[in-house]
């Protein structure tokens, strides 16, 4: 009797749930109530979630092995764990959102306020077609993070002529964005100063400057699509955007309707992975690349010391 009493007091010992186990058991609430908010399972077996960058919805069949973002790769690799892992470990429930603790994209928020945007911006820039027959391309939203991916600025911008093809099924921008969109000449003015004296980081992004009607030192732009390091994998030619984020850092982008943000997230996190080569191959581009102004600047504080 006296044995069976204490293996009882034992298991009701045992039943009383630790402080660690609330916070884990709290912690895995709070994140299948965010995945309830995002996502639903329709009549046909479709998931359907939240777009990114838009707020409307797209229905894609329920995967049970998702591919991670790019902004949960970065974050993944800030914390030295491995994207793919992390999502797994949640079931997917973190694909398409911001991981906590990090701010959440504003879309068409403008400028971000308080944060540091450093030496270092990733860009990208969404189209839309004007002119009919002849149609060409213009400058619809733009996007730029900082060297950690997160957001600096984004926009929608109003094109000046009639829009034949919106082309939301790649863009994501639809004519009731236009309602809260930014004149071209205001978006213009923001990103040129974002710009000033900063390196940036793109993607076949002279097509983005030539949209914006901008132009930038050659030396202080780093191209993914011109980076000889990553023309193995599309033959010798320049690869796409897609199949570099694809075969380098293992997550999926651009499926369906593109998140400016998020390609510009998966530029940035290409280069930081292979910075050390990407400034081997800059050096011997620009083997006279002058020093930054602030670096000329502490030299000729230098040499005025010297001389008194």
């Amino acid at each position: 009797m006296k044995h069976e009493s204490k293996a009882g007091s034992d298991r009701k010992r045992r039943a009383i749930p630790t402080e660690r186990e609330k916070n884990t058991l709290a912690k895995r609430r709070r994140l299948d109530g965010d995945l309830a908010k995002t996502t639903r399972v329709t009549s046909n077996g479709f998931t359907k979630k939240r777009k990114m960058g838009i707020g409307s919805s797209s229905e894609t069949p329920e995967s049970t092995d998702p591919e991670p973002s790019a902004t949960l790769a970065l974050w993944a690799e800030d914390n030295d764990i491995s994207a793919k892992d992390l999502a797994e470990a949640y079931g997917g429930g973190l694909k398409d959102t911001t991981i906590q603790g990090t701010n959440a994209d504003t879309i068409n928020g403008g400028l971000s306020k308080g944060v540091d945007i450093g030496k270092y911006v990733g860009i990208d820039c969404e189209m839309v077609g004007v002119g009919g027959e002849e149609e060409r391309s213009v400058l619809a939203r733009v996007s730029i993070v900082n060297f950690h991916g997160t957001q600096v600025y984004d926009s929608f911008v109003r094109p000046k002529e009639f829009v034949t093809d919106w082309r939301t099924h790649v863009s994501g921008v639809s004519p009731r964005n236009m309602t809260t969109a930014r004149s071209f000449e205001e978006v213009q003015a923001d990103v040129a100063q974002i710009l000033k004296d900063r390196v940036i980081v793109g993607h076949a992004i002279k097509n983005d400057l030539a949209a914006m009607m901008l132009s930038h030192p050659k030396r202080d732009i780093r191209d993914t699509s011109r980076f000889s390091g990553f023309r193995k994998y599309s033959g010798g030619r320049a690869p796409s955007l897609k199949k570099l984020a694809k075969e380098i850092l293992g997550v999926d982008i651009q499926s369906g309707e593109h998140s400016s943000i998020e390609d510009a997230r998966a530029t940035m996190l290409l280069f930081r992975r292979h910075k050390s080569a990407f400034d081997i191959e800059h050096s011997q581009r620009f083997p006279n690349h002058t020093p930054s102004t602030a670096a000329s600047k502490a030299k000729s504080k230098k040499k005025k010391k010297s001389k008194r």
